[in-house]
């Protein structure tokens, strides 16, 4: 990121004959510095929603409700006289009152017991809409190893709420009908590992395959060493690794 940063810098002080090709300040620069604020508001969407993973609705209600409070307060600090001072009173006590109630809402990890996800898709097979549907189990070493010890193929989705990338995958290729199909023709057991809040049996498991972060996709065969898929994974990769997968029994 700090090469990317210095980049420009870089090539202007390289061939001053750079300094040309630069836009010239302007009124432009208003409208710009205020579009700016529109990617700012996705990304809060995207760690609202980050957040809404992990303590719930009530926990985002309640973070919203903070962060409004927190708005009204900074919009009254410019405000001069008595009034000025009359609104900033009542605001920091607003904000104070909404952390006081809201803020365990949303600073407090649900606590709810992961349950199995019923993951479907629908796809479409000799012009009729077949239903494909996998479950996917909460992940943890011993159900990994029951698994293997039983002799079923496991594949582990090593995942975190704020991972894009993770999520992209779960959307496209491990929503995919044909991938879905594969598996439940294999008898493969799922497992997703989250990783949101870095739990240290997780950190475990993906120091011992090799890797510090999320995404990372395993499959577990019978008899073999995990195979790690890559990060940016793909339906043909994936039904790649499958096809490695023994026969099932009907």
């Amino acid at each position: 990121m700090g090469i990317g940063m210095a980049l420009p810098f870089m090539a202007v002080s390289v061939s001053t004959a750079w300094v040309e090709r630069l836009p010239r300040p302007g009124a432009w620069m208003v409208t710009f510095r205020q579009f700016m604020a529109f990617p700012m508001y996705a990304t809060v969407i995207w760690l609202v929603w980050v957040l809404g993973q992990q303590v719930g609705l009530d926990g985002v209600a309640g973070f919203l409700i903070c962060l409004l409070s927190l708005s009204l307060l900074l919009w009254t600090l410019p405000q001069t006289g008595k009034v000025g001072w009359l609104l900033r009173s009542m605001a920091a006590l607003v904000f104070g009152w909404s952390v006081w109630q809201w803020g365990p809402s949303w600073t407090r990890i649900d606590t709810v017991a992961a349950q199995d996800i019923a993951l479907t898709t629908t796809s479409s097979a000799n012009g009729r809409d077949a239903l494909r549907q996998a479950v996917w189990h909460e992940w943890s070493e011993d159900k990994v190893a029951t698994a293997r010890a039983s002799g079923k193929p496991v594949f582990v989705d090593f995942t975190a709420a704020w991972c894009v990338t993770c999520q992209i995958n779960k959307k496209s290729t491990l929503s995919n009908s044909d991938v879905l199909t594969d598996l439940a023709a294999h008898q493969v057991t799922l497992m997703r590992a989250d990783w949101t809040r870095r739990d240290p049996a997780i950190t475990a498991a993906l120091t011992a395959l090799g890797r510090s972060g999320v995404p990372v996709y395993v499959l577990y065969a019978p008899g073999k060493a995990p195979l790690v898929l890559s990060e940016l994974l793909s339906v043909n990769k994936m039904k790649e690794a499958l096809a490695t997968l023994p026969a099932t029994q009907p």
